[in-house]
């Protein structure tokens, strides 16, 4: 056993008991979810924040997570190497970005104990810095074909196609590659749009507007609450708009923590993504969220959160704190909401419209939220309703193992749903039962 993997089962252990002794302080907070949650007060943690993480075990040989009522699921894909965003191709082929968040320079007793347990989890590696091809030739609903697509990326996650031109969203920039339709492979040397800041909340979604001039960019902070100013966090926890036509790109929407998941609520053509917010302050609090974006808008970070409650570890602007737009749905503290794809009625049996949620799953609360890939429905644009599971399952129920994270979800070229999991290197295929 290396010291840093003996020095994560200490970092556990001191954690079960910073845990055990929040739990007999208070009692469990209701679950902070939907269009007017209970967000409790803060209750900051201070220098041993709630730290609770399961070790990353994967699936056993037949096992699968647990589906809704009505609903099957099956193995897409296997074997990959830490699969966490997935993008479909005109022609059916189904792209996966293979990338792990890296180590960064361990500066205190505290980041290296970070270190120690994300990488138990799973959650911090090497990344594979690669896109791959998945096919489905024969429509069984398994892809027989398995091979690198784009090789040599720098932590890769968001992908767009629009045109003949193929959008990559690396770590330090939007990166534009000649496509050919149907090309089993990108060799092509791409051209480099956009610079972002590296570290910190690494993943650049992409989504291409509806009428293809226009790319918005998920950007996450560098840090929980700007611990290190907010000059190093200059460009940073946002959604970008890039114009296609003249390379020009600007803030579209700002004070957002880690936007990750984007995506287009069709009736409205508004912007919505789903936002991983602040730690150290309570099992539910704040909620992480899903809202629409709007052109101008400004969402809190870090000053304050779930509209103007100010966040007073935080050096204050009263005149932006004003400003604070209160998002529109809560999904729950810390759940790690990251994928996010609108599904339309009749895509799978039971569901109507609404927005599919992957959620990667806590890591700093007493008991365990997230680990779910959740449905919330919508009406007139909005969302309308409680949120329903759709594939559970990937936490064991004493919490100390986690046999999958869902991450990114889409609808699949067969009107599958596709979820892609990065403990269990699997994608995820859901239909009709």
């Amino acid at each position: 056993m290396s010291v840093m993997s003996m020095f994560a089962r200490v970092v556990a252990l001191v954690g079960a008991g910073a845990v055990a002794w929040r739990r007999a302080q208070s009692e469990t907070p209701t679950p902070a979810w939907g269009n007017a949650p209970v967000v409790p007060e803060a209750k900051p943690q201070g220098a041993i924040p709630t730290l609770k993480m399961p070790t990353a075990r994967g699936w056993d040989a037949g096992q699968l997570p647990t589906v809704a009522d009505g609903l099957k699921v099956n193995a897409f894909a296997t074997g990959l190497e830490h699969p966490r965003w997935i993008n479909v191709l005109p022609n059916g082929d189904v792209l996966v970005a293979e990338s792990s968040q890296v180590a960064s320079r361990i500066g205190s007793l505290f980041s290296y104990a970070m270190q120690a347990t994300m990488r138990r989890a799973k959650a911090l590696g090497e990344s594979a810095n690669r896109i791959t091809l998945l096919r489905d030739r024969d429509g069984d609903g398994v892809a027989e074909v398995q091979q690198p697509f784009m090789q040599n990326l720098n932590q890769p996650f968001g992908m767009a196609l629009v045109g003949d031109t193929f959008y990559v969203g690396n770590v330090d920039g939007v990166v534009a590659f000649p496509y050919t339709q149907g090309a089993d492979s990108i060799t092509a040397a791409g051209k480099k749009l956009t610079t972002f800041g590296t570290g910190g909340h690494w993943t650049r979604s992409i989504l291409p507007s509806p009428d293809g001039t226009k790319l918005y960019i998920g950007v996450g902070s560098l840090s929980n609450i700007a611990e290190s100013g907010m000059e190093v966090e200059k460009g940073r926890a946002a959604v970008y708009e890039l114009d296609i036509a003249t390379g020009e790109y600007r803030i579209f929407g700002a004070g957002l923590r880690n936007p990750v998941g984007l995506a287009w609520e069709p009736s409205t053509q508004a912007l919505w993504t789903v936002v991983n917010e602040r730690d150290g302050i309570g099992d539910e609090t704040p909620p992480d969220y899903l809202t629409s974006v709007k052109d101008g808008g400004f969402y809190g970070w870090p000053y304050c959160y779930w509209g103007q409650t100010v966040d007073d570890r935080v050096p204050q602007d009263p005149a932006l704190v004003a400003t604070a737009i209160k998002p529109d749905y809560a999904l729950g503290g810390h759940t790690a909401s990251l994928g996010l794809c609108w599904m339309p009625a009749g895509t799978l049996p039971g569901f109507g419209d609404g927005m599919v949620i992957g959620q990667h799953g806590s890591w700093n609360r007493s008991k365990l939220s997230g680990y779910a890939v959740v449905f919330i429905p919508f009406e007139n644009g909005r969302p309308s309703g409680p949120p329903r599971d759709i594939l559970t399952g990937f936490l064991a129920p004493d919490e100390k193992v986690s046999y999958g994270r869902p991450v990114g979800v889409t609808i699949g070229p067969d009107n599958s749903l596709l979820v892609a999991d990065d403990v269990g290197d699997v994608i995820w295929r859901v239909t009709g039962a």
